[in-house]
């Protein structure tokens, strides 16, 4: 396969799991079912989101149509799009989450926005997914940087889940069908429920929420509150589904969870109405200036962080999945620089590293990603002969600078 063909395929990726509808085709198989009629349906109908056979927006963003996007990706020079060498990760054992303090809250970050969390004695679910790549494809479509630290198997019965829209790479098919049998309950926003019925999942177990409604499970707090992106799986659904973050309130913490959004002043409303927030799990990662409508550069998930008024940020959204034209790791440094700028504070845990949610600090997490830059700097050193040449990609800027640190 050349380059053009290559480059070709990983933007048809880039487009599946981000960026354009969200799919090629429609299909069973892929995930694009109609609503139940009845009373389903009419809640969708009253929505004050939904209006002319869509969700909506509170302000429609701008965002480059596919050809635009795909047209960039071909023709930008791209650097260390994967890392150089294995991600650190950390495993977890049935046995590990059985000794778990049920007085604490905790959360291990499985990968993207796979969030494993202990709320209330109780382990929770954001956005799962455990498969190989986030795409409808098992042959195509971005492809995981490491594996999950633990296994699906190796789960013990799960209190919720709980999405923040229907895209692939935060609402695998093949994942939640392999949970149905663990998990009590599923919390999802207004249109995602047909999916999962159609996947298996009996509708006593779906609660589907608009923005703004809450609703209690034992102990726990679900509110779905607004952000800016979109959904779809196929051609035909596109926006036929809402998308939302989350506010997850226990006895003992509260957490802010970003799901997918570009920058908006919602944020500051959640803080206004919500807040504050022992932590905020904050997309950071597949941005580009092509879709900033809907995927917030990384200053902007600081602001949003700023915004929702949460004591520290963990970056979400990265570090597991090729989804943009940046470096893997640019992500983690351009939040930092900003986060540093006005003093918040950036826990960043490796894959499987347990974190207390009220009392992890900055450095009980370290920036795990330097030493695979400084890999990757080191085979591409011993394999290209010295050259004067002036690199203007930000991504190679970037990565010069974390080496002099």
């Amino acid at each position: 396969m050349n380059k053009l063909m290559l480059r070709g395929a990983l933007c048809l990726g880039l487009a599946i799991a981000t960026v354009g509808t969200g799919a090629y085709m429609t299909s069973e198989k892929l995930g694009s079912h109609s609503h139940d009629s009845g009373t389903a349906l009419e809640r969708i109908q009253n929505s004050p989101q939904y209006h002319s056979g869509r969700f909506h927006n509170k302000k429609q963003p701008a965002m480059a149509g596919l050809f635009e996007a795909s047209w960039q990706w071909l023709k930008q020079s791209q650097i260390d799009k994967k890392p150089a060498g294995q991600v650190p990760l950390e495993t977890i054992s049935t046995e590990d989450l059985s000794a778990l303090n049920k007085n604490e809250d905790v959360l291990y970050r499985l990968g993207h926005s796979s969030i494993l969390l202990q709320l209330d004695g109780k382990l929770w679910l954001t956005d799962p997914v455990f498969s190989e790549r986030a795409s409808p494809f098992s042959f195509m479509g971005p492809k995981r940087f490491h594996p999950s630290p633990l296994s699906i198997d190796s789960l013990p019965a799960i209190e919720g889940v709980i999405l923040s829209h229907n895209h692939y790479d935060h609402m695998d098919k093949h994942s939640i069908k392999a949970l149905i049998g663990k998990v009590k309950h599923f919390y999802v926003p207004l249109g995602l429920g047909a999916d999962l019925q159609a996947w298996g999942v009996d509708k006593q177990r779906i609660s589907e929420l608009d923005w703004w409604q809450s609703v209690e499970a034992g102990s726990v707090r679900l509110t779905a509150t607004p952000s800016q992106h979109f959904s779809g799986r196929s051609l035909s659904d596109r926006d036929k589904s809402l998308w939302a973050s989350w506010v997850i309130q226990s006895q003992h913490s509260k957490i802010f969870f970003s799901g997918d959004s570009g920058y908006f002043d919602g944020f500051k409303e959640i803080g206004e109405r919500l807040g504050p927030f022992d932590i905020s799990l904050m997309e950071n990662g597949a941005y580009n200036e092509l879709w900033q409508g809907v995927h917030m550069m990384p200053e902007e998930s600081v602001q949003a962080h700023i915004d929702v008024r949460a004591q520290r940020l963990l970056p979400i959204h990265n570090g597991t999945f090729d989804l943009a034209m940046h470096a893997w790791y640019e992500p983690f440094e351009r939040l930092l620089q900003s986060a540093a700028q006005h003093g918040v504070e950036v826990l960043s845990p490796a894959m499987g590293q347990k974190i207390s949610i009220k009392n992890s600090e900055a450095k009980d997490t370290a920036r795990w990603w330097r030493a695979l830059i400084q890999e990757g700097q080191g085979k591409q050193a011993k394999a290209a002969p010295a050259s004067t040449h002036t690199d203007t990609n930000p991504s190679a800027t970037a990565a010069r600078a974390i080496s002099a640190k």
